[in-house]
């Protein structure tokens, strides 16, 4: 999939990711998430807030902290629920991750860290034998 930053290239990105299989609003990405670990390949890409917006108008939560999911519907103007699942991603599943950006909490920590959440998209593109 071609990613541009114009704006007509987007609208049609969009619908591309419409016809795709799942997509899951995450707070983190890790390997474990793919169904498959012998060999993948990932498209991931840096979105501002209004991009992201209008790909999580129909994602799936998977995020697991009540907190976070609230932080996160605040940001994306929408509901974020609170949603404790496991994820696999195969290929054609996108995941719209909200990273933290900033100095991991300490252990016991009970409230959200200072600094801004980055929206990245990644999409598992292809599984190979």
């Amino acid at each position: 999939m071609a990613w541009r930053t114009g704006k007509p290239m987007f609208r049609r990105a969009v619908v591309e990711l419409q016809q795709q299989k799942t997509v899951w609003i995450l707070n983190s990405f890790s390997l474990n998430l793919l169904a498959d670990l012998t060999s993948a390949t990932l498209s991931v890409r840096r979105l501002d807030v209004s991009e992201a917006r209008r790909i999580a108008v129909r994602a799936q939560s998977a995020v697991g902290h009540q907190d976070t999911a609230a932080y996160f519907g605040d940001l994306l103007e929408r509901p974020v629920a609170l949603n404790r699942v496991t994820v696999r991603l195969r290929p054609g599943d996108i995941a719209l991750v909200g990273q933290h950006m900033g100095q991991r909490l300490p252990v016991g920590a009970t409230s959200r860290p200072a600094g801004p959440v980055h929206w990245i998209l990644v999409e598992v593109v292809a599984v190979h034998a």
